[in-house]
C-alpha cells in the first residue's frame, strides 16, 4: 500500500487531544489512554520528531473530581472546575511522562496572550527554547481559570492551529473521539460503516467542505467538526498539514507519521505566509470591519495591491491606528485582514477619497493607503 505523503519530513509536530478522548464516561481522566499517548510520544522524541501537546481536559478533570454530571454553564464554575482540574491533569501528564525520562512543561495561554505581539513572541521564544532540550514536552492548555469570554479562544482546535502556525510546525494533528471528517454519518444502528464515510484527503476547504462540517452537540466538549475544519484552514493557509482522526484508534499517533491512510489529512496551500501575516491573520483580534468595494477587492486579491481609502465603503466598530481590522466585501463576506493606519473615526471621514485629499479633510496625513499590503493577509 502507497503512504500517505505529508511532509517532506517530519522535524516538527502539534498533537491536540480533545476532553472526549482524555476523559471516560463519568468524565474522570482515562489514565491508561493518556498512558499510551505518552508512550507514542516518547517514540517520536526517539525518531528525532518535536512534539508539543495542546490538551484539553482541565475541565473534564474538575468535574470528575467534583462528582459533576453535567458541564457548568457559568463561567466561574467552568473556571473553578479548571483550577481543581489543570493540576491533576498535569500530574499524571508529568509522572507519565518520566517514566520515559521525559520532563513537561505547563503553558497555560488566552488569545490575549497571542493577541499582543510582544507577548506573542515571548510564547513562541519559551517553546521553541523548551523544545531545544530535546527531553522536554512542551504542554499547553487555555488558561481557563482567567479567561473571561472576550479573550476565549473559544475551542482548543483554534488554538491548537494558533500554536502551530506560531511555531512553524510541520503538521498538527487533531485527535477526537470521530474518525475524521464524514461525507455522510450513517445512524447508530450502522456504526461499523463509519470509517468507510471518513474523506481521507482534503485539497482545498470551501463551502461544500464546511456544510459537510456540522457543529458538535457535545455536552463535555466546546468544539466539533466545524472547530476541526477552521483549525485545518488556518494551518493550510500558513502551509500547514492537518490531520483530524479518532485519538482512541491504537498507535494513531505512530500510523500517522508513518504514512498510514487513517484520519482525514487536510493538505495546505503551497505558499506559506510569513511570520508576521500569520500573526496578523489569525492571532489578534479584531476591532472593526472594513467594507470596500468590487475594485478594491481586485486590487488586493488579484493585483495584491495595498487598500486604500478610495475603495472604502463602510466602516463598522470603533478601532484605533495598528488595530486588526476584518475586510469584508459589499456582501458582507469577510476575504482579508490587516493592520489600520488610520483609526475608524478618521477612515469614516476620508473613506470614498482619493489620497491626496486625505491631508485636506483631516488637517494631516500619515499614510496613502488605509492598511498597506505589508500588514494585510488575504484569507
Amino acid at each position: 500500500m502507497e503512504k500517505r505523503r505529508i511532509s517532506d519530513k517530519l522535524t516538527r509536530i502539534v498533537v491536540k487531544v480533545g476532553t472526549r478522548v482524555l476523559t471516560c464516561g463519568d468524565y474522570r481522566i482515562d489514565k491508561s489512554w493518556i498512558k499510551e499517548l505518552v508512550a507514542q510520544i516518547a517514540l517520536l522524541l526517539e525518531r528525532n520528531i518535536e512534539v508539543i501537546l495542546v490538551t484539553s481536559g482541565a475541565i473534564g478533570a474538575g468535574m470528575g473530581m467534583l462528582k459533576a454530571k453535567t458541564r457548568p454553564k457559568l463561567l466561574p464554575q467552568q473556571q473553578a472546575c479548571a483550577a481543581i482540574g489543570q493540576s491533576q491533569l498535569m500530574k499524571i501528564y508529568d509522572t507519565l511522562f518520566r517514566e520515559h525520562g521525559l520532563l513537561t512543561a505547563q503553558i497555560l495561554l488566552t488569545a490575549e496572550d497571542l493577541g499582543n505581539r510582544k507577548r506573542y513572541l515571548n510564547a513562541k521564544n519559551t517553546l521553541l527554547t523548551l523544545l531545544g532540550y530535546k527531553n522536554v514536552v512542551p504542554i499547553i492548555n487555555e488558561n481557563d481559570t482567567v479567561s473571561v469570554d472576550e479573550i476565549k479562544f473559544g475551542d482548543n482546535d483554534r488554538l491548537s492551529a494558533q500554536v502551530a502556525t506560531l511555531t512553524h510546525a510541520d503538521l498538527l494533528i487533531i485527535l477526537s473521539n470521530v474518525d475524521g471528517l464524514y461525507d455522510t454519518r450513517p445512524s447508530k444502528s450502522q456504526h461499523k460503516l463509519l470509517k468507510k464515510c471518513v474523506i481521507s484527503r482534503v485539497d482545498k476547504i470551501d463551502c461544500e467542505i464546511e456544510k459537510v462540517a456540522t457543529k458538535s452537540l457535545d455536552s463535555i466538549g466546546t468544539g466539533g467538526m466545524a472547530t476541526k475544519v477552521q483549525a485545518a484552514k488556518m494551518c493550510g493557509t500558513s502551509g500547514i498539514a492537518c490531520i483530524v482522526g479518532n485519538g482512541r484508534e491504537k498507535n494513531i499517533l505512530l500510523k500517522i507519521v508513518e504514512g498510514q491512510d487513517v484520519g482525514t489529512l487536510f493538505v495546505p496551500k503551497s505558499e506559506k505566509l510569513e511570520a508576521k501575516k500569520r500573526w496578523i491573520g489569525f492571532s489578534t483580534k479584531l476591532k472593526g470591519e472594513v467594507f470596500v468595494d468590487e475594485g478594491a477587492k481586485q486590487a488586493l486579491t488579484v493585483s495584491k495591491k495595498s487598500l486604500l481609502a478610495k475603495g472604502i465603503v463602510k466602516i463598522r466598530g470603533n478601532f484605533a491606528v495598528g488595530d486588526t481590522v476584518s475586510i469584508m466585501d459589499i456582501n458582507g463576506k469577510e476575504f482579508a485582514r490587516g493592520l489600520a493606519n488610520y483609526s475608524s473615526t478618521e477612515l469614516s471621514k476620508i473613506k470614498g477619497q482619493k489620497s491626496d485629499q486625505i491631508a485636506e479633510i483631516l488637517g494631516y496625513k500619515y499614510y496613502d493607503e488605509a492598511i498597506h499590503r505589508d500588514h494585510l493577509v488575504i484569507l
